[in-house]
Protein backbone atom coordinates (compact mmCIF):
# COMPACT_ATOMS: atom_id res chain seq x y z
CA UNK A 1 0.00 0.00 0.00
CA UNK A 2 1.35 3.13 -0.88
CA UNK A 3 1.46 5.54 2.21
CA UNK A 4 0.99 9.48 2.66
CA UNK A 5 3.48 11.95 4.40
CA UNK A 6 3.42 15.79 4.56
CA UNK A 7 7.20 15.97 4.06
CA UNK A 8 9.97 13.27 3.39
CA UNK A 9 13.42 13.64 4.37
CA UNK A 10 16.45 12.38 2.66
CA UNK A 11 19.46 11.77 4.93
CA UNK A 12 19.87 12.09 8.86
CA UNK A 13 22.35 14.89 8.80
CA UNK A 14 22.65 17.07 11.42
CA UNK A 15 20.42 19.76 9.11
CA UNK A 16 18.24 17.73 8.03
CA UNK A 17 17.26 16.29 11.66
CA UNK A 18 16.64 19.52 12.94
CA UNK A 19 14.49 20.74 10.07
CA UNK A 20 12.38 17.37 10.52
CA UNK A 21 12.08 17.84 14.12
CA UNK A 22 10.48 21.24 13.83
CA UNK A 23 7.98 20.18 11.25
CA UNK A 24 6.73 17.28 13.09
CA UNK A 25 6.35 20.23 15.93
CA UNK A 26 4.51 22.16 14.15
CA UNK A 27 2.16 19.15 13.02
CA UNK A 28 3.43 17.32 10.15
CA UNK A 29 3.93 13.79 8.70
CA UNK A 30 7.28 13.11 8.43
CA UNK A 31 9.33 10.57 7.41
CA UNK A 32 13.08 9.86 7.19
CA UNK A 33 15.14 7.57 5.02
CA UNK A 34 18.74 7.41 5.35
CA UNK A 35 21.19 5.16 2.93
CA UNK A 36 23.50 5.12 5.41
CA UNK A 37 22.88 2.13 8.78
CA UNK A 38 23.49 5.36 11.14
CA UNK A 39 22.61 8.71 11.97
CA UNK A 40 24.60 11.60 10.95
CA UNK A 41 25.33 11.68 7.40
CA UNK A 42 28.42 13.60 6.68
CA UNK A 43 28.30 14.91 9.72
CA UNK A 44 28.46 11.72 11.71
CA UNK A 45 30.41 10.87 14.97
CA UNK A 46 32.50 7.65 14.53
CA UNK A 47 32.83 4.75 16.84
CA UNK A 48 34.67 2.86 17.81
CA UNK A 49 37.76 3.92 16.80
CA UNK A 50 38.20 1.27 14.45
CA UNK A 51 35.79 2.35 11.93
CA UNK A 52 37.64 5.68 11.90
CA UNK A 53 40.93 3.57 10.70
CA UNK A 54 38.43 1.44 8.23
CA UNK A 55 36.46 4.70 6.52
CA UNK A 56 40.02 5.78 5.95
CA UNK A 57 41.51 2.75 4.92
CA UNK A 58 44.28 2.74 7.18
CA UNK A 59 45.86 0.15 9.32
CA UNK A 60 45.33 0.53 13.13
CA UNK A 61 44.33 1.27 15.84
CA UNK A 62 47.32 0.97 17.68
CA UNK A 63 47.14 -0.54 21.17
CA UNK A 64 48.44 2.96 22.53
CA UNK A 65 44.85 4.78 21.62
CA UNK A 66 43.22 2.77 24.06
CA UNK A 67 39.48 1.10 23.77
CA UNK A 68 37.75 1.69 21.05
CA UNK A 69 34.10 1.85 22.26
CA UNK A 70 35.61 5.16 24.36
CA UNK A 71 36.37 7.17 20.70
CA UNK A 72 33.68 8.66 19.76
CA UNK A 73 35.22 10.82 16.32
CA UNK A 74 33.14 13.66 14.78
CA UNK A 75 33.56 13.76 11.00
CA UNK A 76 32.71 17.58 10.53
CA UNK A 77 33.63 19.15 14.67
CA UNK A 78 31.69 22.14 15.15
CA UNK A 79 31.47 24.46 17.88
CA UNK A 80 28.43 26.06 19.94
CA UNK A 81 28.13 29.68 20.78
CA UNK A 82 26.32 29.19 24.19
CA UNK A 83 24.36 32.23 23.61
CA UNK A 84 23.85 31.53 19.59
CA UNK A 85 21.23 30.46 16.95
CA UNK A 86 21.99 26.82 17.50
CA UNK A 87 21.74 26.27 21.21
CA UNK A 88 18.30 28.27 20.58
CA UNK A 89 16.79 25.98 18.09
CA UNK A 90 18.37 22.94 20.98
CA UNK A 91 15.69 24.66 23.55
CA UNK A 92 12.87 25.43 21.12
CA UNK A 93 12.63 21.86 20.43
CA UNK A 94 13.92 20.47 23.96
CA UNK A 95 16.07 18.44 22.52
CA UNK A 96 18.56 19.79 24.86
CA UNK A 97 16.33 17.00 27.55
CA UNK A 98 18.82 14.15 25.58
CA UNK A 99 22.19 16.30 25.73
CA UNK A 100 24.59 17.10 28.03
CA UNK A 101 27.01 19.47 27.22
CA UNK A 102 30.73 20.66 28.42
CA UNK A 103 31.51 24.15 28.06
CA UNK A 104 34.91 24.22 25.68
CA UNK A 105 38.09 25.77 27.64
CA UNK A 106 39.64 28.25 25.77
CA UNK A 107 39.15 30.16 22.83
CA UNK A 108 42.49 31.08 21.15
CA UNK A 109 43.83 33.24 17.49
CA UNK A 110 47.13 32.71 16.02
CA UNK A 111 49.81 35.60 15.59
CA UNK A 112 52.93 35.84 14.69
CA UNK A 113 53.39 32.40 14.94
CA UNK A 114 52.17 31.95 18.02
CA UNK A 115 49.39 31.00 19.79
CA UNK A 116 47.00 33.78 21.87
CA UNK A 117 44.06 33.84 24.65
CA UNK A 118 41.06 35.83 22.76
CA UNK A 119 40.60 38.99 24.86
CA UNK A 120 36.70 39.34 24.44
CA UNK A 121 36.62 41.39 28.20
CA UNK A 122 38.39 44.48 29.73
CA UNK A 123 40.36 42.27 31.70
CA UNK A 124 41.47 39.69 29.21
CA UNK A 125 42.54 43.40 26.99
CA UNK A 126 44.65 44.18 29.94
CA UNK A 127 46.62 40.74 30.38
CA UNK A 128 46.79 40.29 26.91
CA UNK A 129 50.49 40.61 24.62
CA UNK A 130 48.31 40.73 21.20
CA UNK A 131 48.07 44.23 21.54
CA UNK A 132 50.38 47.42 23.08
CA UNK A 133 48.89 49.98 25.65
CA UNK A 134 47.38 52.09 23.04
CA UNK A 135 45.78 49.51 20.94
CA UNK A 136 44.12 48.05 24.67
CA UNK A 137 42.63 51.48 25.32
CA UNK A 138 40.87 51.69 21.95
CA UNK A 139 39.97 48.03 21.81
CA UNK A 140 38.02 48.32 25.39
CA UNK A 141 36.52 51.12 23.74
CA UNK A 142 35.16 49.70 21.05
CA UNK A 143 34.08 46.61 23.09
CA UNK A 144 32.12 48.77 25.48
CA UNK A 145 30.59 50.14 22.57
CA UNK A 146 29.16 47.18 21.11
CA UNK A 147 28.04 46.01 24.89
CA UNK A 148 26.12 48.73 25.50
CA UNK A 149 24.44 48.77 21.82
CA UNK A 150 20.92 48.59 21.27
CA UNK A 151 19.67 49.05 17.97
CA UNK A 152 16.08 50.42 18.82
CA UNK A 153 17.56 53.11 21.13
CA UNK A 154 19.62 55.77 18.87
CA UNK A 155 20.94 57.57 22.24
CA UNK A 156 23.68 53.95 22.31
CA UNK A 157 24.44 54.45 18.58
CA UNK A 158 26.81 57.68 18.97
CA UNK A 159 26.45 59.15 15.68
CA UNK A 160 26.56 55.37 13.77
CA UNK A 161 24.02 54.75 11.36
CA UNK A 162 24.48 51.11 12.10
CA UNK A 163 22.99 50.33 8.50
CA UNK A 164 25.43 52.69 6.49
CA UNK A 165 28.32 52.84 8.27
CA UNK A 166 30.98 50.46 7.55
CA UNK A 167 32.67 47.89 9.46
CA UNK A 168 35.62 49.35 8.38
CA UNK A 169 34.46 53.12 9.00
CA UNK A 170 33.76 52.16 12.53
CA UNK A 171 37.29 50.37 12.96
CA UNK A 172 38.70 53.66 11.68
CA UNK A 173 36.71 56.04 14.73
CA UNK A 174 38.72 53.76 17.28
CA UNK A 175 41.36 54.01 15.51
CA UNK A 176 42.36 51.01 15.82
CA UNK A 177 45.45 48.88 14.51
CA UNK A 178 45.69 46.56 11.65
CA UNK A 179 46.64 43.49 14.34
CA UNK A 180 42.89 44.80 16.32
CA UNK A 181 41.02 44.73 13.58
CA UNK A 182 42.47 41.17 12.44
CA UNK A 183 41.27 39.15 15.71
CA UNK A 184 38.28 41.20 16.42
CA UNK A 185 37.31 40.49 12.84
CA UNK A 186 38.42 36.85 12.67
CA UNK A 187 38.73 35.51 16.66
CA UNK A 188 35.35 37.23 18.16
CA UNK A 189 33.11 38.41 15.10
CA UNK A 190 34.02 34.98 13.51
CA UNK A 191 34.03 36.42 9.80
CA UNK A 192 35.70 34.00 7.49
CA UNK A 193 36.59 36.33 5.01
CA UNK A 194 37.76 40.49 4.82
CA UNK A 195 34.59 41.50 2.80
CA UNK A 196 32.47 42.30 6.52
CA UNK A 197 34.58 45.45 6.09
CA UNK A 198 32.29 46.87 3.11
CA UNK A 199 28.77 46.05 4.68
CA UNK A 200 27.03 47.95 7.21
CA UNK A 201 28.61 47.28 10.82
CA UNK A 202 25.48 46.33 12.35
CA UNK A 203 26.59 42.45 11.79
CA UNK A 204 29.78 42.67 13.67
CA UNK A 205 28.08 44.72 16.58
CA UNK A 206 25.77 42.24 16.85
CA UNK A 207 28.23 39.19 16.23
CA UNK A 208 30.71 41.09 18.96
CA UNK A 209 27.97 40.98 21.33
CA UNK A 210 27.40 37.36 20.70
CA UNK A 211 30.53 36.07 21.40
CA UNK A 212 31.19 38.46 24.47
CA UNK A 213 27.27 37.36 25.71
CA UNK A 214 28.50 33.70 25.03
CA UNK A 215 31.61 34.40 26.95
CA UNK A 216 30.08 35.68 29.92
CA UNK A 217 27.48 32.51 30.48
CA UNK A 218 30.94 30.44 31.19
CA UNK A 219 34.43 32.59 31.69
CA UNK A 220 37.01 30.03 29.68
CA UNK A 221 35.15 30.02 26.50
CA UNK A 222 31.71 31.54 24.22
CA UNK A 223 32.15 27.85 23.01
CA UNK A 224 30.18 24.59 24.10
CA UNK A 225 30.11 20.83 22.88
CA UNK A 226 28.02 17.78 23.44
CA UNK A 227 29.46 14.98 25.66
CA UNK A 228 29.79 11.73 23.43
CA UNK A 229 30.15 14.70 20.01
CA UNK A 230 27.98 15.98 17.90
CA UNK A 231 26.56 12.59 16.82
CA UNK A 232 24.26 13.03 20.18
CA UNK A 233 22.43 15.97 18.10
CA UNK A 234 20.69 13.60 15.14
CA UNK A 235 19.92 11.10 17.65
CA UNK A 236 17.81 13.52 19.82
CA UNK A 237 16.11 15.14 16.83
CA UNK A 238 15.24 11.16 15.83
CA UNK A 239 13.41 10.52 19.48
CA UNK A 240 11.97 13.74 19.32
CA UNK A 241 10.36 12.88 15.98
CA UNK A 242 9.53 9.30 17.25
CA UNK A 243 7.72 10.78 20.25
CA UNK A 244 5.74 12.91 17.76
CA UNK A 245 4.42 10.12 15.75
CA UNK A 246 7.56 10.57 12.54
CA UNK A 247 9.22 7.72 10.86
CA UNK A 248 12.85 6.63 10.47
CA UNK A 249 14.23 4.03 7.81
CA UNK A 250 18.01 3.54 8.14
CA UNK A 251 19.92 1.73 5.86
CA UNK A 252 17.89 1.59 2.55
CA UNK A 253 18.26 2.44 -0.83
CA UNK A 254 16.39 5.28 -2.55
CA UNK A 255 15.57 4.72 -5.98
CA UNK A 256 14.21 7.87 -7.22
CA UNK A 257 12.44 10.83 -6.75
CA UNK A 258 9.19 10.95 -8.66
CA UNK A 259 8.18 14.11 -10.20
CA UNK A 260 4.65 15.38 -11.70
CA UNK A 261 4.80 18.48 -13.82
CA UNK A 262 7.85 19.53 -12.00
CA UNK A 263 6.92 19.30 -8.74
CA UNK A 264 8.23 16.35 -6.26
CA UNK A 265 5.19 13.93 -6.27
CA UNK A 266 6.86 10.81 -4.09
CA UNK A 267 10.57 8.85 -3.24
CA UNK A 268 10.43 5.18 -4.33
CA UNK A 269 12.73 3.51 -1.95
CA UNK A 270 13.69 -0.24 -2.65
CA UNK A 271 10.61 -0.66 -4.34
CA UNK A 272 8.02 0.91 -2.48
CA UNK A 273 5.67 4.16 -3.05
CA UNK A 274 6.02 7.21 -0.57
CA UNK A 275 4.02 10.25 -1.46
CA UNK A 276 4.93 13.60 -0.10
CA UNK A 277 4.11 17.36 -0.55
CA UNK A 278 7.77 18.30 0.26
CA UNK A 279 10.97 16.81 0.14
CA UNK A 280 13.97 17.70 2.22
CA UNK A 281 17.76 16.23 1.73
CA UNK A 282 21.35 16.43 1.77
CA UNK A 283 23.26 17.57 -1.83
CA UNK A 284 24.07 13.80 -2.12
CA UNK A 285 20.86 12.74 -2.99
CA UNK A 286 20.16 15.27 -5.64
CA UNK A 287 23.52 15.31 -7.54
CA UNK A 288 21.91 17.12 -10.25
CA UNK A 289 20.13 20.20 -8.61
CA UNK A 290 23.26 21.50 -6.66
CA UNK A 291 26.64 22.66 -7.89
CA UNK A 292 30.18 22.87 -6.47
CA UNK A 293 30.91 26.32 -5.03
CA UNK A 294 34.39 25.32 -3.78
CA UNK A 295 36.19 22.80 -1.51
CA UNK A 296 36.79 21.80 2.08
CA UNK A 297 39.98 20.30 3.29
CA UNK A 298 39.59 18.84 7.05
CA UNK A 299 42.78 17.19 8.74
CA UNK A 300 41.39 14.85 12.45
CA UNK A 301 44.11 13.87 13.78
CA UNK A 302 44.42 11.69 17.12
CA UNK A 303 46.95 13.41 20.00
CA UNK A 304 48.24 11.81 23.50
CA UNK A 305 49.14 15.06 24.46
CA UNK A 306 47.44 18.39 25.43
CA UNK A 307 48.10 21.29 22.40
CA UNK A 308 51.27 23.77 22.94
CA UNK A 309 50.77 27.25 24.54
CA UNK A 310 46.99 26.57 24.88
CA UNK A 311 47.43 26.07 28.74
CA UNK A 312 47.09 22.49 29.25
CA UNK A 313 43.37 23.08 28.23
CA UNK A 314 41.35 19.27 27.45
CA UNK A 315 39.25 21.13 24.82
CA UNK A 316 40.18 24.83 22.87
CA UNK A 317 39.43 26.57 19.50
CA UNK A 318 42.13 27.98 17.67
CA UNK A 319 41.46 30.45 14.46
CA UNK A 320 44.68 31.37 12.68
CA UNK A 321 43.46 34.76 10.73
CA UNK A 322 43.82 34.34 6.52
CA UNK A 323 45.99 37.76 6.56
CA UNK A 324 48.75 35.79 9.02
CA UNK A 325 49.57 33.26 6.01
CA UNK A 326 48.94 35.33 2.75
CA UNK A 327 45.29 33.79 2.71
CA UNK A 328 41.77 34.19 1.40
CA UNK A 329 39.98 32.54 3.98
CA UNK A 330 40.91 31.67 7.95
CA UNK A 331 42.05 28.63 8.99
CA UNK A 332 40.32 26.37 12.22
CA UNK A 333 41.13 24.36 15.03
CA UNK A 334 39.23 22.48 17.24
CA UNK A 335 40.20 20.77 20.31
CA UNK A 336 38.27 18.08 22.25
CA UNK A 337 39.45 15.09 23.98
CA UNK A 338 38.70 12.63 26.79
CA UNK A 339 36.90 15.44 28.97
CA UNK A 340 34.18 15.43 26.36
CA UNK A 341 34.16 11.59 26.26
CA UNK A 342 35.16 11.49 22.40
CA UNK A 343 38.45 9.86 23.69
CA UNK A 344 40.18 7.39 25.80
CA UNK A 345 41.89 8.59 28.69
CA UNK A 346 44.82 11.25 27.93
CA UNK A 347 43.85 11.56 24.72
CA UNK A 348 42.98 14.55 22.04
CA UNK A 349 41.10 15.03 19.07
CA UNK A 350 42.08 17.80 17.06
CA UNK A 351 40.73 19.10 14.05
CA UNK A 352 42.35 21.17 11.05
CA UNK A 353 39.66 22.56 8.93
CA UNK A 354 39.72 25.63 5.61
CA UNK A 355 38.01 26.55 2.43
CA UNK A 356 40.81 24.90 0.27
CA UNK A 357 42.59 27.78 -2.30
CA UNK A 358 45.34 25.52 -4.42
CA UNK A 359 45.72 22.20 -6.04
CA UNK A 360 47.23 21.19 -2.82
CA UNK A 361 44.89 21.02 0.18
CA UNK A 362 46.77 19.03 2.40
CA UNK A 363 49.59 21.55 2.49
CA UNK A 364 47.87 24.14 2.87
CA UNK A 365 46.29 23.11 6.42
CA UNK A 366 49.89 22.48 7.31
CA UNK A 367 50.65 25.55 9.54
CA UNK A 368 47.84 24.39 11.88
CA UNK A 369 48.79 20.73 11.69
CA UNK A 370 52.38 22.04 13.04
CA UNK A 371 50.62 23.47 16.27
CA UNK A 372 49.53 20.14 17.08
CA UNK A 373 52.85 18.28 16.81
CA UNK A 374 53.41 15.27 17.95
CA UNK A 375 50.29 13.80 15.99
CA UNK A 376 49.79 10.07 16.49
CA UNK A 377 47.43 9.81 13.62
CA UNK A 378 45.84 11.88 11.36
CA UNK A 379 43.08 11.79 8.50
CA UNK A 380 42.59 14.02 5.51
CA UNK A 381 39.37 14.26 3.45
CA UNK A 382 39.11 16.75 0.75
CA UNK A 383 35.01 17.48 0.02
CA UNK A 384 33.52 19.19 -2.31
CA UNK A 385 31.30 22.65 -1.29
CA UNK A 386 27.95 22.12 -3.10
CA UNK A 387 24.74 24.35 -2.99
CA UNK A 388 21.42 24.00 -4.58
CA UNK A 389 21.16 25.70 -7.53
CA UNK A 390 17.51 26.25 -7.25
CA UNK A 391 15.40 27.63 -3.96
CA UNK A 392 12.97 24.66 -4.65
CA UNK A 393 10.13 26.96 -4.16
CA UNK A 394 8.70 25.68 -7.77
CA UNK A 395 9.69 21.68 -7.00
CA UNK A 396 9.11 21.65 -3.46
CA UNK A 397 12.83 20.09 -3.14
CA UNK A 398 14.69 22.03 -0.41
CA UNK A 399 18.27 20.75 -0.31
CA UNK A 400 20.73 21.69 2.61
CA UNK A 401 24.56 23.29 1.51
CA UNK A 402 27.50 21.56 2.48
CA UNK A 403 29.50 22.03 5.73
CA UNK A 404 31.96 24.84 5.07
CA UNK A 405 35.17 24.98 6.78
CA UNK A 406 34.57 26.69 9.75
CA UNK A 407 34.15 25.19 13.36
CA UNK A 408 31.27 26.64 14.67
CA UNK A 409 27.68 26.77 13.73
CA UNK A 410 27.10 29.89 12.71
CA UNK A 411 26.85 29.80 9.17
CA UNK A 412 24.87 25.96 9.09
CA UNK A 413 22.42 28.12 11.34
CA UNK A 414 21.53 30.56 8.23
CA UNK A 415 21.37 27.67 6.09
CA UNK A 416 18.53 25.89 9.06
CA UNK A 417 16.75 29.12 8.78
CA UNK A 418 16.77 30.11 4.96
CA UNK A 419 15.60 26.10 4.49
CA UNK A 420 12.40 26.68 7.01
CA UNK A 421 11.42 29.95 5.80
CA UNK A 422 11.62 28.30 2.13
CA UNK A 423 9.78 25.27 3.11
CA UNK A 424 6.89 26.94 5.38
CA UNK A 425 6.68 30.83 4.20
CA UNK A 426 7.35 31.81 7.37
CA UNK A 427 10.49 33.03 9.34
CA UNK A 428 11.88 30.54 12.29
CA UNK A 429 11.09 32.37 15.43
CA UNK A 430 11.86 31.32 19.02
CA UNK A 431 9.86 34.26 20.64
CA UNK A 432 7.30 32.62 23.59
CA UNK A 433 9.15 29.34 23.24
CA UNK A 434 9.55 27.92 26.54
CA UNK A 435 13.46 28.45 26.96
CA UNK A 436 14.92 26.28 30.43
CA UNK A 437 19.43 26.56 30.64
CA UNK A 438 21.53 24.02 28.96
CA UNK A 439 22.63 21.26 30.96
CA UNK A 440 26.26 21.48 31.35
CA UNK A 441 28.62 18.22 31.98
Amino acid sequence: MEQEYDIIVLGTGLKECILSGLMTLSGKKVLHIDKNPYYGGESASISPLEELYKKFKTPGPPKSMGRGKEWNVDLIPKFFLSTGQMVKILLHTEVTRYLDFKVVEGSYVYKGGKVHKVPASEKDADASDLMGMFDKRRFKKLLLFALNFDIRNPRTHHDVDPHKTTTRELFHRYDLGLDVIEFIGHAIALHNSESYLDRPCVETISRIRLYCDSLSCRNTSPYLYPLYGLGEIPQGFARLNAEHGGTFLLNRAVDEIVMDSGKVKAVKSEGKLFHCKQLICDPSYVPNRVRKVGRVVRAICLLNHPVKHTHDTSSCQIIIPQTQLNRKSDIYISVVSFAHNVASDGMYIATVSTTAETSNPEKEVQPGLELLEPIVHKFVSVSNLLVPNEDGKKSQIFVSRSYDGTNHFETECEDIKDMYQRLTGTELSFAGSRHHSIMYG
